[in-house]
């Protein structure tokens, strides 16, 4: 083969200046989502949000860097902007591109809570908190206030406190309880620990509230505590 031959072979299986070597890839990718989206495992996914904020870069690198800082996909969307910017190939637009999917994902689960009564939507309620609340890196708390039919009134963040830790005022809660006009609550925490079990200060904390609630007539259907290894009811517990 004479050296026209050889450059002309080169020139074939060379890959154009405008199309790098991921760009198969991404097409690729985005076959494999739109035929099956929960097919994809969470570097792959991830890879795929990143495709608009990062156009001239192989993102598989930045996906598997976010999940081995992060740990796992809902940890990463998560994650403060600031800590995902830490990530080399993270910017501004790549953070505000995860922290849209957490917020679209919150939106699409409120949604669902506020569709019917939420004692009949058990598991949308839970899957809602935990995407609000689980991975927050301090603790919070909120009231869910719910009128005669139970159907959500408002969902409010009440305080927030440390690491393991929120002060909370059962007073406070029912006087806003009252101002709703709301017939019964459910209060929800979250433990950054990732241990979902109660404490006795969450306890005796659940105990103020439903008395001071059953003074005015308003019930308190359930206490959970969302974390990331999961939830418990202190309903379904016995604890109330």
């Amino acid at each position: 083969m004479g050296q026209k031959d050889l450059g002309e072979a080169s020139a074939l299986f060379a890959v154009p200046a405008d199309k790098p070597d991921y760009h198969g890839h991404r097409d690729r990718l985005r076959a494999r989502f739109l035929a099956n989206a929960e097919s994809l495992p969470d570097y792959e996914l991830l890879e795929l949000l990143l495709f608009a904020a990062i156009p001239r870069r192989d993102t598989k690198p930045i996906a598997k860097a976010l999940l081995k800082r992060f740990g796992s996909f809902g940890e990463v969307i998560s994650a403060s902007p600031d800590d995902l910017k830490d990530i080399e190939g993270i910017g501004d637009s790549a953070a505000v591109v995860l922290k849209a999917v957490q917020a679209a994902a919150q939106r699409l689960l409120q949604t669902k809570v506020k569709s019917g009564p939420v004692i009949s939507t058990w598991n949308d309620l839970i899957a809602y908190c935990t995407a609000q609340m689980a991975y927050q890196p301090i603790e919070q708390f909120r009231a869910l206030y719910l009128d005669r039919k139970n159907k959500l009134i408002l969902d409010e963040a009440q305080q927030q406190g440390t690491v393991d830790h929120t002060p909370v005022y059962p007073r406070e809660v029912v006087k806003r309880a009252l101002e709703l006009n709301a017939s019964a609550l459910i209060v929800v925490h979250n433990h950054p620990s990732g241990d979902p079990k109660p404490s006795r200060a969450d306890i005796e904390m659940t105990r103020k509230i439903k008395e001071a609630a059953a003074a005015v007539n308003i019930t308190l259907h359930d206490h959970v505590i969302v974390s990331r290894g999961g939830h418990v009811s202190f309903r379904t517990e016995g604890l109330i």
